[in-house]
């Protein structure tokens, strides 16, 4: 079992900032109980279904269990209670103030259990100007400095990454940030809350070389005057690759796979310092070089030469990738009603405690009667809940 075994997750977040957080830990082997609305949280609604579960819910959830309960009831905010009082972590991202005037804040909640880890995430954090705003993705990448570091580099023009990536780097930085709090309750006796935003862990994320310029104010430099040498895209005859030469031994490598041995002695491109001040330069006279060949010649000799490079591969080809095969970076998983579904392995593999994918991601409510029964619910009582919309339970 995974390292997170005997750790009961209680998660009340949606779209993404959260959910993936919470996959993470029902990977490493804890049991998560996802709480949403009866009528389902807005992922499950956003493309279309195969079996009741889309592939965006479906990989953001995957492991857990769920419940709908309808919270504004006073039966359901009850069996919210009964969840908390043995839960090892409770996990929110609704905007700063809507737990507390729902009546699940983190004080609440530490009155029930003390001992409990209290998770909240926020788009911006709980004071500023944009605090009480709604938030998606697209807005933490205007305000963190994403869209500048993606620019153009002829136009300038600011662009966005394609994948909701302060959502997922919000969610990597929950999960972190849980184990940590979950050790330091182990080790020394405290319970606390944890709060973080989207904002923040963007902004830190990007921090070590894409602010690179602005960390030393006295000797500050327009960090966008640093990004040239990171689009290391070129076309070769038949597909687009990638090559990059930072040690001396890499680019000398590169120059004979080139047949180019004359820019090694090239004052331009002689040390670390000049490839990078001469970095446009460079990768037009590589640019053109790279051009005149087909890529499985060139990579072959990139590789026998020592320098990192690769195919671009588009992402119908990571299946038959072999790299990727004999990683078994994706997993290929049977589950009744679904037939195949592909999930990508849990990156971080565990020598004695084996993260792993245990279930399916669930449907609304699946498994609602189940949780409510081991709380003492009797079946009656459940069919009264389902009766009245207090609970949804999937068919």
């Amino acid at each position: 079992m995974g390292p997170l075994e005997g750790v009961k997750v209680l998660d009340l977040t949606s779209m993404v900032s959260g959910p993936v957080g919470a996959m993470i830990l029902a990977d490493q082997g804890a049991e998560v109980i996802k709480v949403e609305p009866v009528t389902g949280e807005l992922v499950r609604h956003m493309a279309a279904a195969h079996q009741g579960v889309n592939p965006v819910f479906f990989s953001c959830n995957r492991g857990k269990k769920s419940i709908a309960l309808d919270l504004k009831s006073e039966e359901g905010k009850e069996i919210l209670f009964k969840l908390a009082e043995d839960a090892d972590v409770f996990m929110q991202n609704f905007r700063p103030g809507a737990i507390d005037r729902m009546g699940f804040g983190e004080k609440v909640i530490r009155k029930i259990n003390k001992n409990i880890i209290y998770v909240s995430i926020s788009g911006f954090g709980n004071d500023g100007p944009y605090a009480k705003s709604r938030v998606y993705d697209p807005i933490i990448q205007a305000l963190s400095g994403a869209t500048d570091i993606q620019a153009d580099r002829e136009t300038g023009q600011p662009k966005m990454f394609r994948i909701i990536i302060a959502d997922k780097v919000t969610s990597l930085t929950a999960a972190q940030a849980i184990s940590s709090a979950l050790f330091a309750r182990e080790k020394k006796g405290i319970s606390q809350h944890i709060e973080l935003s989207m904002l923040d862990s963007m902004i830190s994320f990007f921090w070590p070389e894409g602010m690179a310029g602005i960390v030393f104010a006295e000797n500050e430099v327009d960090v966008r005057k640093l990004q040239g040498s990171q689009d290391l895209i070129y076309k070769a005859q038949d597909r687009y690759i990638t090559a990059g030469a930072v040690s001396d031994a890499e680019w000398k490598g590169m120059c004979r796979a080139l047949n180019r041995e004359d820019l090694i002695e090239d004052v331009r491109f002689a040390t670390p310092a000049g490839r990078v001040s001469n970095a446009q330069e460079r990768k037009e006279i590589t640019g053109q070089e790279i051009s005149r060949w087909n890529s499985e010649e060139i990579l072959a000799r990139f590789k026998t030469e020592g320098v990192p490079s690769a195919p671009l591969l588009d992402r119908m080809e990571l299946l038959d990738n072999e790299q990727i095969i004999e990683n078994e970076s994706i997993l290929r998983l049977n589950y009744e009603g679904f037939g195949e579904v592909r999930q990508a392995r849990p990156a971080a593999r565990f020598e004695k405690t084996p993260s792993e994918i245990s279930r399916p991601a669930p449907k609304l409510g699946e498994h609602g009667r189940e949780i409510l029964m081991n709380l003492g619910y009797s079946k009656e009582k459940i069919s009264s809940l389902l009766s009245e919309k207090k609970l949804f339970i999937a068919s």
